[in-house]
């Protein structure tokens, strides 16, 4: 409810004065960027039109996003600037264009004199904005963010989801296994691995779940996050979200970061891998620190990577077979031998899940897949280069 103050007025026809009630409206304030409105957005106006009778909106200006975000504005600020303009809970709408960090708004606050400063509770300038509602004698209130009406999302979440693909790949790993790891990782080491097809997206996802292809590299991806260090946090390699990313038939070096030392188109592949999945767990963070033999898998990986220097399928087989060899070593359970199969191994280390088969001929492969009741075949994938 509106104040009331009283004020008076000179009456021309008989010079007395009068004295009218008129209502003191109580002014709002809040600023921002809001680059790209979302519901939060929305919600936050809302709650701060309630706390008075007229809500001043300013956002930062074109330059100022430029200069202190470091991005471009999504559309023109007079674009911008109209869509706020037609909300209903908005009152008015200006555009911070002052330099100083955080206080864009500086000019119009003193201009306007608004009676509250509505902020969310995670403001980043309180002691600067704390100091200029001091100077007008403005209050300033941190609303709490109270349990949305969407799920929250933030322009940062948006901009990562319009970037983000429709579908991407999984992958295989021929040999290297663990040496992503940045507690295994050795010097002389490599890790080979290949993106391939069917490709999978959020809505239709081809294969079962965590078995040793890479899936949380490839849902990282498709949700316009960088997995890398989502993947290190949980005690596991990086060479998931680094393939599917990069794509192709590639060499890493060994070590705590993702490092592309070559990496090659994979079509000599195409025709000669299938995947056969096993109906056991896989569960590669229990397994890191299983003993193996990391001796036999570095030299696996050094194979592997002379095998795409030289586009050498059959070394690239032997390097397989090296690698199963520490699997086998490991403890893992053997798996079925193939006709024509000149490798095979776990995808990943994870002791389940699907394997990985390299054949000498395509009619090799065909005859497996029709084996199999669980077995597919699989392509290498390589994104086109822009």
């Amino acid at each position: 409810m509106a104040s009331l103050c009283f004020v008076e007025r000179e009456d021309s026809t008989d010079n007395h004065n009068e004295l009218f009630k008129v209502p003191l409206m109580k002014k709002v304030f809040v600023s921002g960027c809001y680059d790209i409105l979302h519901a939060g957005h929305i919600q936050f106006f809302t709650e701060a039109r309630e706390l008075g009778e007229y809500l001043t909106v300013c956002f930062a200006s074109d330059e100022v996003l430029w200069q202190h975000k470091e991005r471009r504005s999504s559309i023109p600020q007079e674009h911008k600037q109209a869509v706020l303009q037609e909300l209903r809970m908005v009152d008015e709408v200006v555009i911070g264009d002052g330099e100083e960090p955080g206080l864009d708004f500086k000019e119009h606050f003193l201009n306007i004199r608004p009676d509250i400063l509505a902020v969310t509770d995670d403001d980043l300038y309180i002691e600067q904005k704390q100091a200029l509602c001091d100077q007008i004698g403005c209050r300033y209130v941190r609303l709490a963010k109270t349990p949305p009406e969407f799920s929250p999302i933030s322009t940062s979440g948006i901009v990562k989801w319009i970037k983000a693909p429709v579908e991407a790949p999984l992958r295989v790993d021929f040999a290297g296994g663990w040496l992503d790891v940045p507690q295994h990782a050795r010097e002389d080491g490599r890790i080979v691995n290949c993106a391939i097809t069917p490709m999978v997206s959020l809505r239709d996802w081809g294969y079962a779940q965590n078995s040793g292809l890479g899936g949380s590299g490839a849902w990282a991806l498709l949700n316009g996050e960088d997995g890398v260090a989502s993947e290190l946090e949980l005690g596991v390699g990086w060479q998931d979200p680094a393939i599917i990313r990069e794509t192709g038939w590639c060499v890493w070096q060994s070590g705590s970061q993702p490092q592309l030392l070559f990496k090659r188109d994979p079509q000599i592949l195409s025709g000669l891998m299938a995947l056969l999945y096993t109906e056991s767990d896989h569960d590669t963070p229990s397994n890191v620190d299983r003993e193996r033999n990391y001796d036999l898998i570095t030299a696996a990986s050094k194979r592997a990577a002379a095998a795409v220097y030289e586009s050498d399928v059959d070394q690239l087989g032997q390097s397989v077979a090296m690698s199963y060899q520490a699997q086998l070593d490991e403890g893992m359970d053997e798996l079925p031998a193939a006709h024509g199969c000149i490798g095979r191994k776990y995808c990943g280390g994870g002791w389940g899940g699907y394997a990985v088969y390299l054949f000498q001929a395509e009619s090799d492969r065909k005859a497996f897949v029709l084996e199999h009741a669980t077995a597919m075949e699989i392509e290498p994938y390589s994104k086109p280069i822009t």
